[in-house]
């Protein structure tokens, strides 16, 4: 594997960021595989966030530990990857990188009246967009020792996906 597709990243951000499409177009672009972070949450979780209820630390823990796991287990295979998962909190990113003190994240983030937009308007998602402002309120950013990249979520998918990848150059 060379430096680039042996990267592993999350594509971090509140719902409705882009973060399973963006992820997707990445891994793919890095011939990588991807992950999508939501299809780890517990059926409790989901029921909890469909019910327009906020998910807390305790509902995250096991959720976001499995995602370690996942990327530990790309490490210790030399393996790139790349996650979908919100990270909204430093400490939730700091259980992500246990599993690999390398990882990267690229936070997509933008406008809130984008982010309800898209959040209103994409098909068979248990999200609300009523629980916006509380991934809002939750949301840390990125501090300078993660390593990171912040993008602006309003530009085409292909164009943060060139971004991302320049990054790596």
């Amino acid at each position: 594997m060379n430096k680039i597709t042996n990267n592993r990243w999350v594509v971090m951000g509140v719902s409705g960021a882009g973060k399973s499409e963006i992820g997707a177009r990445l891994a793919a672009a890095l011939g990588v595989r991807f992950l999508e972070g939501d299809s780890f949450h517990t059926p409790q979780n989901v029921a909890k966030m469909s019910a327009g209820i906020p998910l807390d630390d305790g509902d995250r823990a096991g959720w976001l530990q499995a995602l370690s796991n996942e990327i530990g287990a790309a490490r210790e295979r030399g393996e790139g990857l790349v996650l979908s998962c919100s990270s909204l909190k430093r400490r939730y990113r700091d259980l992500l990188r246990s599993g690999d003190p390398g990882l990267r994240f690229a936070h997509l983030h933008g406008e809130r009246t984008l982010l309800e937009q898209r959040m209103r308007t994409r098909p068979g998602h248990y999200m609300p967009a009523s629980l916006l402002d509380s991934q809002l309120r939750d949301l840390e950013p990125l501090q300078a020792d993660e390593a990171s990249l912040q993008l602006d979520l309003a530009q085409a998918p292909q164009q943060l996906v060139d971004a991302i990848l320049r990054s790596l150059e």
